[in-house]
């Protein structure tokens, strides 16, 4: 599973847990979030501007 970070709040979507306030399911894949998928946390950012973070 990958982690992915909001370069401007430090926010990240880890795909094991998902965002289950928004509706994504824990194992919910990066690739399939909308396009569309803000940050949650600061919602100036956009999916194409995080960054995918060095797995453990």
């Amino acid at each position: 599973m990958s982690r992915y970070r909001c370069p401007e709040c430090g926010y990240c979507y880890d795909e094991a847990l998902g965002e289950p306030h928004q509706g994504y399911a824990p194992g919910t894949p990066w690739d399939n979030l909308p396009d569309d998928f803000a940050c949650p946390d600061c919602a100036v950012r956009v999916k194409e501007d995080f960054e995918p973070l060095a797995q453990d």
